[in-house]
């Protein structure tokens, strides 16, 4: 299955460029830090999904095999979710940042409204203008989300998960998951899942 792929050090630079160059910088903003997660902490399989929120493989496995993985394994306790962002573009840490300043508690449901219209704002001629859009329909106002969009520390923090990712578990294509350590990568269907995980639920 075609993943996507880009070089680690040309990305890197890029990222960089826009992080710096964000406009209007602000005070910082209140943001979900840190690992966001579903499931129970003692499921007895944790999976680690790295994506980019403009990888169209990523939108297909969370609008389609992530719904039925969620509701018979993570909702019944056997499944701990980690979603880790890897963006592979300047739009797709701007959508990262948007998720995360949504707040711990809405973040999961601004990841499903972003892969949900993905074609629509990662295709559009100014995205952040798109994403600002998604943003006012969340309830935040202009002023928010700019701060959101300027705040270095945020930036800083999704980047460095993503090099963290790159170097410990060697990720570099979108959807890549760690199952109990082991890594296994692509737009799986449920099937897959299904046989994945019946070896370590026996």
């Amino acid at each position: 299955m075609t993943q996507i792929r880009v070089h680690f050090s040309v990305l890197a630079l890029v990222l960089a460029i826009f992080a710096f160059s964000a406009p209007g910088r602000a005070a910082e903003p209140v943001f979900a830090a840190g690992d966001m997660a579903l499931g129970a902490k003692d499921a007895p399989v944790t999976i680690v999904e790295y994506a980019s929120m403009t990888c169209p493989h990523c939108a297909n496995f969370h609008m389609g095999p992530f719904k039925e993985l969620k509701a018979k394994y993570i909702d019944t306790g056997k499944v701990r979710m980690i979603f880790r962002e890897f963006p592979f573009d300047p739009v797709a840490l701007q959508a990262s940042m948007l998720a995360r300043c949504a707040g711990e508690k809405r973040y999961f449901g601004m990841l499903n409204v972003l892969f949900k219209s993905q074609m629509k704002w990662a295709k559009s001629s100014n995205p952040q203008q798109a994403l600002a859009k998604i943003a006012r329909l969340a309830g935040f106002t202009q002023a928010r989300f700019n701060t959101c969009m300027a705040s270095q520390e945020l930036a800083d923090m999704i980047l460095k998960s993503r090099m963290k990712g790159n170097k410990e578990f060697g990720i570099d294509s979108t959807p890549s998951f760690i199952v109990n350590g082991v890594k296994t990568s692509g737009n799986m269907t449920i099937a897959a899942w299904d046989k994945l995980l019946a070896e370590y639920l026996k």
